[in-house]
């Protein structure tokens, strides 16, 4: 009989996470083209808890390539495109063993349709991964975070395209060729599942394009899923070692009571949480998918060949993303049908300033979930808490972040304690980095402070945060002392 385990295995990953657009800049150096996220304004105005990346349409991608007054700030972020070398020299001295890093697809192919990649890219992130593994971290590399190169969006309609597979998949071949004996970890997309939030910014499709904008997203889905099992099927033919997995963003919610059409509707809302991974992971739709799809006149060209390649090709682990939790109940999910997906924040919880409910317990409760469902490895790919950090005498008492992640890890233990297989654990933005959902600065994450607010100005000059030793001595003690 198996023994309980006690806690962290020793080879655990205790790393930190960032994307390529989010941090590089650079954005027209290094034969870099124009990426998605390159086109996103800084949102400084407005209700904190409703600034995402929308729906975004093709007069919104021209005025932005023509825009000569507007900050941009992912086409600067905090210039690690630069500054990677001192930074993962500051961020090893936490003691991190692994680093999370995104590879920007435009910076390799900068159309995205380009015959041959660009070299120059490809030195950066040779030299890149190169420094990670010397300060003595495993690389995890995630192949796709919204950094689509715009060409694809606008010439191709995004992911909505099916010519965009093979483009994608070139990609990942070229990568998986290029980095081969370097990097065994690898995130194919980025949160595949965050489709209401993050439309545009994920798929690329300009929704003025398309006549049914969610059709189109689901059938750009199921091509990206295509795409992942091919390229997982080639990445496993150049290295049976590579680890190669699917992500999600957790959107789990329990109902908001007891009644059962507040449980029922909870189940199904639940269920099209994990179709992208009962995809990915079992390898077919599943019948609540289509049942879905029917009563929401959503109607998906599948091919057969597609079906073989997702059924025979399953991903090696599950990556999540785990911030807060939600509820759900019949008249939220009726309320919002295909448009939203019906969460409600939980009256049991606090929130950051963003809307975010914290709720460590439910951390737990969904890793037991996932495993129940999937048995495969599990890795928090990120987790945080973002907050407009106060610099005062030159310091930051980040106690606030120090609490919400040891609550966080004392439930990933538990978790494990469990039974789950937890294997890494990946703090979002250990360095202080450019929102994803409102591009900016001052919605922090990191260990350490980079000066610079929402338009760029400051020294850009790296700080220590209260939480830096905090996590440094949470790694030595293998996650015993939080």
């Amino acid at each position: 009989m198996k023994e309980i385990k006690k806690g962290f295995p020793k080879d655990f990953l205790w790393g930190g996470a960032t994307a390529a657009n989010q941090c590089e800049g650079a954005y027209l150096e290094g034969g870099k083209g124009l990426c998605v996220a390159d086109i996103l304004k800084v949102q400084d105005k407005g209700d904190l808890k409703k600034k995402s990346n929308k729906e975004t349409m093709m007069k919104d991608i021209e005025f932005a390539l023509k825009d000569k007054e507007g900050y941009y700030p992912k086409r600067y972020g905090i210039d690690f495109y630069h500054t990677y070398e001192k930074d993962l020299k500051l961020l090893s001295g936490i003691g991190m063993n692994s680093f999370r890093i995104s590879i920007n697809w435009s910076r390799i192919y900068p159309n995205g349709d380009d015959d041959h990649p660009n070299e120059e890219g490809l030195q950066f992130y040779d030299k890149l991964v190169d420094e990670i593994i010397a300060n003595g971290m495993e690389p995890l590399i995630t192949l796709s975070h919204y950094e689509m190169p715009l060409n694809l969006a606008t010439e191709y309609n995004g992911w909505y395209n099916r010519a965009t597979i093979d483009f994608f998949v070139n990609y990942c071949t070229t990568m998986f060729n290029r980095l081969n004996g370097k990097v065994k970890y690898w995130i194919i997309v980025n949160q595949i599942n965050l489709i209401h939030h993050e439309s545009f910014n994920h798929l690329g499709i300009p929704a003025d394009r398309v006549e049914n904008l969610w059709q189109a997203k689901y059938q750009g889905i199921h091509h990206e899923c295509t795409a992942c099992a091919i390229a997982t099927k080639i990445g496993h033919e150049i290295n049976p070692n590579f680890q190669i997995g699917m992500m999600v963003y957790d959107g789990l919610s329990e109902p908001a009571t007891c009644k059962p059409a507040d449980v029922l509707a909870n189940l199904k809302r639940n269920q099209m949480e994990y179709f992208f991974s009962d995809l990915l992971i079992r390898g077919e739709y599943p019948g609540y998918a289509l049942r879905f799809f029917k009563d929401h006149d959503i109607s998906l060209n599948i091919l057969a060949e597609d079906e073989k390649i997702l059924k025979d090709n399953p991903a090696d682990f599950l990556a999540i993303s785990y911030y807060y939790s939600c509820i759900a109940s019949e008249e939220s999910v009726s309320k919002y049908g295909v448009n939203e997906d019906g969460a409600m924040a939980n009256p049991y919880l606090d929130e950051n300033e963003w809307g975010w409910a914290i709720d460590a317990l439910g951390l737990r409760t969904v890793l037991n979930n996932y495993y129940d469902r999937y048995q495969v490895p599990i890795m928090i790919a990120e987790n945080g808490y973002g907050s407009k950090d106060e610099l005062v005498e030159g310091k930051i008492h980040d106690d606030y972040r120090i609490n919400y992640l040891s609550k966080h890890i004392a439930a990933i233990k538990e978790a494990i304690i469990d039974g789950v297989d937890v294997i890494g654990y990946y703090p979002w933005g250990p360095i202080d980095i450019i929102s994803c959902s409102s591009s900016e600065m001052s919605k922090r994450y990191g260990f350490i402070y980079v000066d610079l607010d929402d338009y760029g100005k400051g020294s850009g000059k790296r700080i220590k945060k209260d939480s830096y030793e905090w996590y440094k001595k949470v790694i030595e003690t293998n996650g015993e002392v939080l």
